[in-house]
């Protein structure tokens, strides 16, 4: 073996050992699994069938108006898509994401929180202006409101909480893989103090946002899972292409079930069994074919990819399905 080979086998070698040390570990952040308040990350959704998903969680009032100017904050540049905080006639400021995750952030939070997982106000607007700074007419983005009432207390890990062996949780994950939403950073997911009344008292509430990385594929290299890069992209965003070549699940063994996921989550996808799958699946059959379409339509989708990604996902959906039946 020439020095370069040898060297080559060193570099391997110990990228291996330090990713064997650095891959983390599944586990509840409680010792008291009686004591996990299940309501912090979901609620049954009674009302499913009649949410409104064209508006999404914050309904019709909250919308901002796209005939009215928006006055420039400040720019965001600090993550994939650029963006601007604004202010509205009414002094609400908004949080403005262009590029291509808009859409999908739109999409994606509003099924989410069909199903019964919190998720904060967005909307979608194709077109807007903006006073102050670089004004003008702007490009279509996703907006979300800065809630009085709503505040950021904290990141949580999809490695270490305390839901981990909850269904609610594993529901979640199952959902996310889905809708191909691979970005699973410990920064996107914040947990809100809500102050639901008024009156100072308030209570937590876990949230996946910012889950514009979705409706593409994952296309992460497999060799690569090993080690915990998650700076690196690991798939498409907004393309419905990629979304409609990509499968759903592989292949079943007893409980186990094997996912056509390319990505470095593996380890939380280890934990998922049968009854995770169907559990979440019989939660988004109820949603009516008015609702899926009004999911993408108040995204900002065509006709021809609301169709296509809303066939997509109930055919994952059925294919889910089957499973409860085996």
């Amino acid at each position: 073996m020439n020095r370069l080979s040898r060297s080559a086998v060193a570099w391997v070698l110990l990228l291996l050992s330090a990713s064997a040390c650095l891959r983390p570990n599944i586990r509840a952040t409680v010792e008291d699994p009686s004591a996990v308040q299940i309501a912090q990350i979901w609620e049954a959704p009674t009302d499913l069938e009649e949410r409104d998903l064209f508006h999404g969680p914050g309904g019709s009032s909250l919308m901002p108006d796209p005939s009215l100017p928006l006055e420039f904050i400040s720019e965001d540049r600090s993550g994939y898509s650029p963006g601007y905080d604004v202010r509205d006639a009414e002094g609400v400021t908004w949080s403005v994401k262009l590029g291509p995750e808009a859409q999908p952030e739109a999409a994606v939070s509003r099924l989410l929180w069909a199903v019964g997982f919190h998720q904060p106000p967005t909307y979608y607007l194709p077109t807007w202006t903006m006073t102050g700074g670089p004004r003008g007419h702007k490009p279509p983005g996703r907006f979300r409101p800065d809630l009085a009432g709503w505040k950021v207390v904290a990141d949580w890990s999809w490695y270490e909480n305390e839901f981990v062996n909850t269904q609610p949780f594993k529901g979640l994950v199952v959902a996310n893989l889905m809708l191909n939403n691979w970005d699973w950073k410990t920064s996107n997911n914040k947990v809100y103090e809500v102050d639901e009344g008024g009156n100072g008292a308030s209570r937590r509430i876990y949230v996946v946002r910012d889950v514009g990385a979705s409706l593409g594929k994952t296309s992460f290299p497999k060799f690569l899972g090993w080690f915990p890069m998650r700076g690196l992209g690991q798939g498409s965003r907004n393309d419905i292409e990629d979304f409609e070549s990509q499968g759903f699940i592989k292949r079943v063994d007893g409980e186990r079930v094997e996912f056509y996921y390319r990505g470095i989550h593996q380890d939380v996808l280890d934990t998922l069994s049968r009854n995770d799958v169907v559990w979440v699946s019989r939660l988004m059959s109820r949603l009516s074919d008015r609702q899926w379409n009004d999911a993408f339509r108040g995204a900002g989708y065509s006709d021809d990819h609301t169709r296509r990604f809303v066939a997509k996902i109930k055919s994952k959906v059925a294919d889910s399905l089957k499973l409860g039946e085996a």
